[in-house]
């Protein structure tokens, strides 16, 4: 995860760790996918509160984990959830992931739910690519396509109204959801080989109004929320979308799709 400023690099790790179950459903279908020797050293991109990594880790018995996020709240999470089970097995580390502090070092990459918060992904699949050992393998997940596109009209829509519209005159969407021929041509120019890349489907219904109200702040809209000056015009503005999410069909849905990724260093 990415941003420019430090106060939109920083999230509620707590509220994050408990609600993201969507996002450890995706990441355990992508670790499915993996054929690991059990003493790899593997870097977790965008490893957030460490609750993928912990899967990861204990299809490790005897390899490692580097751990990197930009945010410090993140990995202080992530550090209390993985540090007493798994000690030296992993360590953490603060970085952005398109100036990775790493050459040559690692036998894989596993990122999930991270890269569409990245500016510019020619700079993050160079700097993964400079990251893995040569054969080395990226496999990850992320936002792609038309991801949460009926959300994100919405909220864009909603964004133009009072007392909403002055407050986001000049905010642009912070995400990059790539369709699967350009992210597979962005690879191909950082370097990687033997490149696959597809989109699917992975709508998502969260139970109630409650959950939805949580959900959207934690985990979707935090860097449109800091636009806005006060937390009562927040929690307004969530309400409004929690409101017309409950007349879905179904209700407090959301239109995720996932970007699955597959490469080899050169």
């Amino acid at each position: 995860m990415t941003s420019s400023s430090n106060s939109s690099r920083e999230w509620n790790s707590s509220q994050y760790h408990r609600l993201s179950q969507p996002q450890l459903s995706w990441g355990k279908k992508l670790l499915s996918r993996l054929q690991l020797r059990g003493d790899e050293l593997l870097l977790d991109a965008g490893c957030g509160t460490g609750r993928l990594t912990a899967e990861l880790l204990q299809a490790l018995p005897q390899g490692r984990v580097i751990g990197v996020d930009i945010s410090q709240n993140m990995l202080g999470t992530a550090s209390d959830h993985l540090k007493a089970k798994f000690g030296q097995r992993v360590d953490l580390v603060v970085a952005d992931l398109q100036a990775l502090p790493f050459e040559n070092a690692f036998d894989g990459i596993v990122s999930t739910a991270a890269f569409h918060w990245v500016p510019d992904h020619d700079r993050l699949f160079r700097s993964l690519h400079r990251a893995l050992r040569p054969s080395g393998w990226l496999h990850a997940q992320c936002g792609g396509g038309p991801n949460l596109l009926n959300l994100r009209n919405r909220v864009n829509k909603l964004a133009t109204t009072p007392p909403y519209a002055s407050f986001f005159a000049s905010f642009r969407e912070p995400w990059v959801f790539a369709d699967a021929e350009t992210a597979a041509d962005t690879l191909q120019r950082a370097g990687f080989l033997d490149i696959e890349a597809g989109l699917e489907s992975a709508f998502t219904i969260l139970d109630d109004s409650t959950q939805y109200s949580e959900f959207l702040p934690a985990i979707i809209l935090r860097t449109h929320l800091e636009c806005l000056p006060d937390s009562d015009l927040r929690a307004r503005f969530v309400a409004d979308l929690t409101e017309q999410a409950a007349a879905d069909d179904p209700p407090f849905s959301l239109d995720y799709w996932r970007l699955n990724l597959s490469a080899k260093a050169s």
